[in-house]
């Protein structure tokens, strides 16, 4: 008879949790103690449009996101003497799928992403962000404070876990099934991250665009930067993109018998930026020889002098997106941050004077992998049962494409050329930086993950959208890498059913 009345109430008490119930009031977590840890509030939040602090310096105020009912938990974590982490933990009141999901970061962090914590708790999932450990989107923080330099290149991301596993497990009295993490950029190198420094932190992991090389990422983001600069004025004018789109796109756009203006393998474009060239004098419609040099240079991968690469670049295809990286009288800031604060701890380091093959090896020398997530060893994370999945635009011009490509390979050259079973990596025409752009957008990277990872199902093709307002105007299938979609020969080529995936 005892038997049977503790099943039922085991029944009972996971019918509760299932369904919305907890084992603890949401304020009682402001009393739990975990090491390294202060719990500075714990508050019921109803559903309804979030009221957020606007991070300065980060462009106009969005909308406030939505979200659901949830309990919401802010704390501070010092893992060591100097560590400041802020950090949030939304768990949803009702409707829990059991599952948790953690949020990374963009560019330098500095702030809490709560809009991707919205989404991912309108999807049911517990969730979890952090600011990295300072405020604002500088590297500045890093001079004199070597804690928080490592606090921002991987702690704050493993310790925001550990914590937030051990609350999920306080307030729903069970842990969760699983954890995923979901991040572009700096999310996508903190994601990778993980996989390499602590392979059981995660089941799964969707890993977009990675700033994973991210000292040879600036020291490329500052030569580019420089390459249109002659003294400290640009030879290079945002009013010469568009041409160059346009040639580029007449020269390659066929290759893959469907003229979309968009290219599936830009690696395939052989356009030569001298068809451009001024027959006479300059016009908005030509390029003057030196404009023609600065082109070839920026398409070009940056490398030592022996030849080696440091980093790739520019796709064809991108050109529209290059004025905020090129046309400048100074290298965008994030790169120069790398050096400045990072690499030399000068804020008065003059880029002007920056030696790639010198700067970049003192840059890998100050880092010592502390950042740089490169490690093509993921065999730990594929022994956990581990599933990652990345994904890259070809109109990227934050974060050259093929680096992508490269850690790919070097993965499937460190571990053999079978791992399609874990490992899969999605290059996305037309798409720029974790988004936008003229091609297929927008997808559900999350929702092909969960399937994999939890069903066995795995990813042979993502289906995305192309969106104009709230007007799918173009669907394509994206496909697993080196694969690529083929047109089949009928049907309107806005239409994914008219393609497929195959081998180029």
């Amino acid at each position: 008879m005892k038997r049977i009345v503790l099943v039922a109430m085991g029944v009972a008490i996971y019918g509760a949790v299932l369904y919305g119930q907890t084992a603890k009031s949401c304020e009682s977590l402001k009393s739990v103690s975990l090491a390294d840890t202060t719990i500075t509030a714990a508050e019921m939040v109803p559903a309804g449009p979030l009221q957020l602090p606007r991070a300065q310096g980060r462009g106009p105020a969005a909308p406030p996101p939505m979200a659901p009912a949830h309990c919401r938990i802010a704390a501070v974590l010092t893992p060591s003497s100097d560590s400041h982490i802020e950090v949030e933990f939304w768990l949803p009141a009702a409707d829990w799928n059991g599952k948790f999901e953690a949020v990374g970061n963009g560019g330098f962090a500095g702030v809490i992403s709560f809009p991707a914590m919205a989404a991912a708790l309108r999807e049911g999932y517990a969730t979890a962000s952090t600011d990295t450990g300072h405020k604002g989107g500088s590297a500045a923080f890093a001079v004199g404070h070597p804690e928080k330099y490592v606090d921002f290149a991987w702690r704050s991301i493993h310790e925001m876990t550990v914590k937030a596993k051990a609350l999920i497990t306080e307030y729903y009295g069970r842990p969760a099934q699983l954890s995923y993490w979901n991040g572009c950029s700096t999310g996508g190198r903190q994601g990778l991250k993980e996989a390499q420094r602590f392979p059981e932190d995660f089941d799964a992991i969707l890993a977009g665009a990675p700033a994973n090389y991210e000292t040879h990422l600036h020291a490329w983001t500052v030569e580019v930067g420089m390459a249109a600069i002659k003294g400290n004025e640009n030879i290079l004018p945002a009013s010469k993109m568009p041409i160059i789109n346009k040639a580029v796109l007449a020269a390659c756009d066929s290759l893959d018998k469907v003229k979309d203006g968009l290219l599936n393998d830009p690696r395939k474009c052989r356009f030569d930026p001298g068809t451009l060239l001024c027959k006479g004098s300059d016009t908005e419609n030509c390029l003057t020889a030196e404009q023609v040099a600065v082109v070839k240079q920026i398409y070009a991968p940056a490398k030592f002098k022996n030849g080696d690469l440091i980093f790739p670049s520019f796709e064809p295809g991108s050109e529209m997106t290059w004025a905020s990286v090129v046309s400048n009288a100074a290298p965008p800031q994030i790169g120069l941050d790398t050096f400045e604060y990072l690499t030399y701890a000068d804020p008065n380091w003059d880029w002007h004077n920056f030696d790639l093959d010198r700067d970049t090896l003192a840059a890998d020398k100050r880092d010592d992998g502390v950042i740089d997530a490169i490690d093509p060893d993921l065999s730990k994370f594929k022994a956990h049962g581990g599933k990652l999945l990345m994904y890259h635009g070809w109109n990227d011009t934050a974060i050259a494409p093929e680096n992508s490509i490269n850690y790919y390979s070097s993965v499937l050259q460190k571990m053999g050329s079978k791992q399609s079973d874990w490992y899969r990596l999605f290059m996305v025409p037309g798409m720029q930086h974790c988004g936008g752009g003229p091609g297929p957008n927008q997808f559900n990277g999350m929702a092909a993950l969960e399937r994999w990872r939890e069903s066995g199902v795995a990813p042979d093709m993502l289906l995305a959208d192309h969106v104009t307002g709230a007007t799918v105007d173009m669907s394509r299938p994206l496909c697993p890498y080196p694969q690529v979609a083929v047109y089949k020969g009928a049907g309107s080529t806005n239409d994914a059913a008219n393609f497929s995936c195959k081998a180029p």
